[in-house]
């Protein structure tokens, strides 16, 4: 399987024009964003195109209005920037911007639904549970829903990434601190049956209207498991890249494109799998439609094993815009 998309389509950044770095806004994920968008603007004007920081949607609008934006890299993370509101509002001011159109980006950021529709065209991933948001739940349906798939589980939000608000519950002594976290959150949650195993990433990124999966990730966090802290904060990480050898490597890769292309998506983004550590046995976790870019992430670690830098990186994904296509 290749690892490697072809030469870039386009040599002259004017071919982009005024490129919005769309970052911040107001999600849970503000912070994460704004470190991201801030390398990813950083990266675009050494390479000279016309790119420019815009925080949250609001001012994006304003500066469309005023003819201002010709191309919008979003690396706006959660909220209006991954739910498919954006997306729309770009589409319908004929604005060109990068990641997935309304549906991938709407379903995705849904992680209810993204498993439904995998299930729906038979790819694995973990058992779940669905728990209703606002006042039809209530503590009792979570420790229900724990017994019904068994312990361990994860309860996390459907609806934010970044590992916002997650729970992880080994025993029944946990399920208080997960009650107490889950009943503080409004929207929907899943509870998802736990693998014990490693976990993998693979990114993807697209050469015109071929994608490419990129080598995967083995993630070894110092701590009990991958969360807030260890994503952003920590060193002490271990990531293998390639995580695979051989025809698991092949497994994995085919595994994550078909999740990323059933879900409706294109352009780049990354796709997280666990792997059962008795069975071996590969599983879908979720998609994430604008990844981190931060000295942390992920993408430009798999980018740089096939010798893609940060700054061609981010010149590559711009080149995937969707909407009005590029003239090199």
């Amino acid at each position: 399987m290749s690892t490697m998309p072809g030469p870039c389509r386009v040599s002259d950044p004017a071919v982009f024009g005024r490129v919005a770095v769309l970052m911040g806004g107001t999600s849970a994920e503000r912070e994460v964003s704004l470190a991201s968008g801030g390398n990813v603007l950083e990266a675009l004007r050494s390479r000279d195109v016309d790119a420019f920081g815009v925080d949250g949607v609001p001012a994006l609008v304003e500066l469309i209005g005023k003819g201002r934006v010709d191309r919008v890299f979003n690396i706006l993370h959660g909220g209006d920037g991954e739910n498919g509101v954006l997306q729309g509002l770009l589409q319908a001011l004929g604005v060109p911007y990068t990641g997935p159109g309304v549906l991938g980006s709407a379903l995705t950021l849904d992680k209810i639904r993204t498993k439904q529709v995998w299930m729906a065209a038979g790819l694995p991933t973990p058992r779940y549970v669905r728990l209703p948001g606002g006042d039809d739940r209530g503590p009792e349906d979570i420790r229900n829903a724990a017994r019904e798939l068994g312990l361990p589980v994860f309860v996390k939000p459907s609806c934010e990434g970044s590992s916002v608000a997650v729970s992880r519950v080994l025993t029944e002594a946990d399920l208080d601190d997960a009650v107490e976290v889950a009943t503080s959150y409004p929207g929907e949650l899943l509870m998802e049956q736990m693998v014990v195993g490693d976990e993998f990433t693979v990114a993807i990124l697209a050469d015109g209207t071929t994608h490419h999966t990129l080598p995967s990730i083995r993630i070894v966090p110092a701590g009990e498991w991958y969360d807030y802290n260890a994503k952003y904060v920590a060193d002490d990480n271990q990531y293998l890249c390639p995580g695979l050898e051989g025809r698991a490597e092949d497994e994995i890769r085919r595994l994550a494109l078909a999740a990323f292309e059933t879900a409706a998506c294109s352009g780049w983004g990354r796709v997280d799998v666990m792997r059962d550590r008795t069975s071996g046995a590969f599983l879908l976790l979720e998609i994430n439609t604008a990844p981190g870019m931060t000295s942390h992430s992920l993408v430009p670690k798999a980018a740089a094993q096939v010798g893609i830098g940060f700054e061609e990186l981010c010149w590559r994904v711009l080149e995937g815009t969707t909407g009005e296509g590029l003239t090199p």
